[in-house]
């Protein structure tokens, strides 16, 4: 997972993102990963059905039609082919993007989740939001302002030594289109939550953030100032 939140450091190419992404001919394929706890254990905040389908079907398809891109990716590598290896671009910066984002997205959830994170990721909320309440408003509006299908964010600007929240459009992965390093995603796309809340996104995101494991994030900060 350390490795697919580090994919491509701010200022890097969409081409460099690709080769980050591994289509060498001795790479693995990517495979869906487990979900640390069971389908129904963020009830009643998002059913099981929807977990259901969000991470077997949708996250299942990012997986696939990732491998599909990066085996035709390979092959234009090896034929010269620059038409080609463009023309795949998209395909992989939007499957690649599919499969990071939901792969930090479960876990940044959990059943024991909620309530507010404590130590250092809390003094450095307080240092760049003003206060908790500050901050959960903040990507709350940045996340029901996505027009469309997107994330919100909250993440690290190594530079500038601080957080920051943002929105990406589509699966656009954080670091590799704005150079932040993710900590907290919230998946906006409508199959993370039309089942259960229609289209009543606020409310949606009103009820994740009692699932969401602190514990997590607070990990994901720690790790990025090392």
């Amino acid at each position: 997972m350390a490795m697919l939140c580090r994919l491509a450091p701010r200022g890097r190419s969409c081409t460099q993102l690709i080769a980050a992404l591994g289509c060498s001919a001795s790479r693995q394929k990517h495979t869906l990963p487990d979900l640390p706890y069971d389908y129904g254990a963020l009830q009643p905040h998002i059913s099981a059905e929807i977990m259901l389908l969000h991470h077997s079907k949708h996250h299942a398809t990012y997986v696939n039609n990732l491998n599909v891109a990066e085996e035709k990716y390979k092959e234009a590598l090896a034929k010269g082919d620059v038409t080609a290896q463009v023309s795949l671009q998209p395909a992989l910066k939007f499957n690649g993007g599919g499969h990071i984002n939901h792969t930090i997205f479960w876990t940044n959830l959990s059943p024991n989740g909620g309530g507010e994170p404590q130590g250092e990721l809390m003094e450095a909320i307080k240092r760049d939001f003003g206060s908790f309440g500050n901050f959960k408003e903040k990507l709350t509006a940045v996340s029901v302002g996505v027009q469309g299908s997107g994330w919100g964010w909250l993440g690290f600007n190594q530079d500038q030594g601080h957080l920051q929240v943002t929105a990406c459009y589509n699966q656009d992965p954080l670091q590799g289109t704005t150079g932040l390093i993710p900590l907290l995603g919230i998946d906006v796309w409508e199959h993370a939550y039309y089942l259960q809340y229609k289209n009543v996104r606020p409310d949606y995101l009103k009820a994740i953030w009692n699932v969401i494991s602190w514990e997590n994030v607070s990990a994901r900060y720690t790790a990025c100032k090392k």
